[in-house]
């Protein structure tokens, strides 16, 4: 089973997909880009402020957040950033 497929779909929400997005954390100097939305989500990577991501369009509402689905521009596997943790 693919992390993907743990999600609730019936979670999730299709947004404005393809928009670039720049990490900025007040706290630390990163962010945690996680396998699965949530707090308990596995940390796939770790990114550093100023960071670019592209949205895929998928939110899901979790543990406070809204939780965006991403990829590295670098074309990594998808994964899951806090909202409060990204701009335009």
């Amino acid at each position: 089973m693919t992390e993907m497929n743990k999600i609730n779909f019936e979670e999730l929400e299709n947004v404005a997909g393809g928009v670039i997005r720049t990490v900025h954390n007040d706290a630390v100097s990163y962010a945690n880009i996680r396998h699965t939305p949530g707090l308990n989500g596995k940390i796939a990577t770790q990114v550093k402020n100023g960071t670019k991501l592209r949205t895929t369009g998928y939110t899901v509402k979790k543990d406070g957040y809204i939780w965006y689905e991403v990829t590295l521009l670098d074309g990594s596997d998808n994964a899951w950033i806090a909202g409060s943790l990204i701009g335009y």
